[in-house]
């Protein structure tokens, strides 16, 4: 998943009796600023959920030393999914956020003047359909009727199109209704709704506690799944090299995370209310990484995506996708 840099070496300056350290490189593992690193940026503001790739870079450090080393405060703010990060984007209270797919398309089709920057290798793995362990629904073409929720305009509404549609069925089939991950998981529990289309931890976690059964997953739904991330184009425009040492750090902390999924664990665990265990099932699904600018069929999967919302009405108008692709 990765397009992966490795991290910075130490290095060591040979005087005449001794090598003497240089303290530009982190104890983390980032990448020194150099010395005529430049920058008009004054702040970074950076949207985080609690359990994401962010949460732990947040956790480590790396990005505010590296960005503090160029006089650039990093300020995180915390939002509770991908949707509501990108109306921040949107009203210019972040500069910086990683979501998954269909977030950045709602967000475009309102008019968001956002710009993707990055992406993560694609995640397949890491999202849902769930039926309660006691469920007599054995396939998804025994969906039609059925109460399915999902968190609008989530990566996984994209995941419930492609579910349908390879099953013989229309999105009108279903009875869908919108909640947040909390509520839907209250709604799943009581029996109020029949099936749940999740990302992890959260599906992860509902199969580990309530012995929820996976009715189909992202791969066998033939979904990418890839989280992006995105920026505002005047940041992106006024701020590249900011972007750029963001990546750098980004790649840094997936590096360590594909060695160290129990430590990775750790960190998260606590934040989400989640055991170790749980969390590091849900880790494991993931890809660690980042790649710029995105690749054409990156593009044209996204494009894809815009024209299935776009065709159900669930978006207004045709989105160009190409058009809001950074290109540094």
């Amino acid at each position: 998943m990765f397009d992966k840099s490795r991290i910075g070496r130490r290095f060591f300056v040979g005087l005449a009796a001794a090598a003497i350290f240089l303290t530009g490189i982190f104890s983390l593992g980032a990448w020194p600023v150099p010395a005529h690193a430049q920058t008009q940026a004054k702040e970074f503001r950076v949207g985080w959920q609690k359990g994401s790739n962010l949460a732990i870079l947040k956790a480590r450090g790396n990005l505010d030393k590296r960005l503090g080393a160029a006089g650039v405060k990093v300020t995180w703010i915390e939002f509770t999914a991908g949707p509501q990060m990108l109306e921040g984007l949107n009203v210019g209270s972040i500069d910086f956020a990683c979501v998954g797919e269909t977030p950045p398309v709602f967000a475009q089709a309102a008019g968001a003047a956002l710009v993707y920057v990055a992406n993560e290798p694609p995640a397949p793995d890491a999202e849902k359909i769930l039926v309660p362990r006691t469920s007599p629904i054995k396939s998804v073409t025994e969906l039609k009727g059925k109460r399915v929720v999902l968190n609008k305009g989530s990566n996984v509404h994209y995941l419930l199109l492609k579910g349908l549609a390879r099953a013989g069925l229309r999105y009108s089939d279903v009875k869908v209704v919108y909640l947040p991950p909390p509520d839907a998981r209250v709604a799943f529990e009581s029996g109020d709704v029949d099936a749940w289309v999740i990302w992890d931890p959260f599906a992860q976690a509902a199969i580990g506690q309530i012995g929820a059964r996976e009715l189909l997953g992202g791969k066998g739904a033939g979904v990418e799944n890839y989280n992006f991330y995105l920026s505002t184009a005047p940041f992106s425009r006024n701020h590249p090299e900011v972007l750029k040492w963001a990546l750098e750090e980004i790649r840094v902390t997936g590096d360590w995370v594909t060695s160290h999924f129990g430590e990775a664990a750790e960190i998260l665990a606590p934040q989400i209310g989640l055991s170790k265990e749980i969390t590091e099932e849900a880790l494991r699904h993931y890809g660690y990484g980042v790649t710029y600018p995105l690749a054409d069929n990156v593009i044209a999967n996204q494009q894809a995506i815009a024209d299935a919302f776009h065709g159900l009405k669930l978006i207004p108008k045709r989105l160009d996708v190409k058009s809001v692709v950074w290109k540094p």
